[in-house]
């Protein structure tokens, strides 16, 4: 991110620590004069937005939302903000893309003429969860609380169902933090899709309890238990011969 010299001096501290999750670029008269950058040898903060980043004193690492709010205003990156912790959102992978392509394909089908609606990232959530704001960018999400998306497209309401496809590098995050999150948000439903298994796990919540889990694989067709005849075959989502 670039920002110009007197807003640095005025806020040093603030961009400091937004300094451990990207370079700061300091101008001058519109010239480029300086950089603040994390130190390399410090991996308890470079890690900070790696998945693997587990080993470090967490409340130093965490992050306010406004600060947050402010590094994504000016960043070219794609972050999400879960109890106080940034992670980067790497670019993702054919076979990720792939499964998303045909998931969307199937859930916009489904969804068209209905009032819910279909959505797929990047695409800002917040969501409350206890006094904390988190910010999250599922792959794909369905919305039946159009009328919490504000005048500027921010969405501030609580999607009933969030899919999310893991990766090697989310993995964690997916199956822990954000089921978590999900949870106690008010999320309905969350299906996690595992691309290395070719398995998808179906969670339903309600009043921030599992009331029903279920796990879907080889040749099966996952169903939903929100959305009454909302149905995916596996068969259709993993390719047969990866890339």
């Amino acid at each position: 991110m670039e920002i110009i010299s007197t807003e640095v001096q005025n806020n040093f501290e603030h961009y400091l620590k937004l300094a451990r999750y990207e370079d700061i670029i300091v101008t001058k008269n519109g010239k480029r004069v300086a950089i603040i950058k994390c130190y390399e040898g410090n991996n308890e903060h470079t890690s900070i937005i790696a998945e693997k980043a587990n080993v470090y004193n967490r409340d130093e690492a965490r992050i306010s939302y406004e600060d947050f709010l402010k590094l994504t205003e000016v960043s070219e990156n794609r972050y999400e903000y879960i109890d106080g912790e940034i992670y980067l959102l790497a670019s993702p992978s054919y076979i990720h893309q792939s499964i998303i392509m045909e998931i969307s394909n199937i859930i916009y089908n489904w969804f068209k003429g209905k009032e819910c609606r279909p959505l797929t990232a990047p695409f800002d959530v917040t969501l409350i969860k206890g006094d904390e704001k988190n910010v999250v960018q599922p792959d794909i999400l369905v919305i039946c609380d159009i009328d919490k998306i504000d005048e500027n497209g921010r969405y501030k309401g609580i999607p009933a169902l969030v899919l999310e496809v893991i990766s090697e590098t989310t993995r964690h995050k997916d199956m822990l933090k954000k089921l978590d999150l999900y949870l106690h948000s008010g999320v309905r439903e969350y299906w996690i899709v595992n691309p290395f298994n070719k398995e998808v796990y179906v969670y339903s919540f309600e009043d921030k309890i599992i009331v029903d889990y279920r796990v879907y694989k080889e040749s099966e067709t996952a169903q939903s238990t929100f959305f009454c005849g909302l149905e995916i075959s596996l068969r259709q989502v993993f390719p047969q011969r990866q890339v």
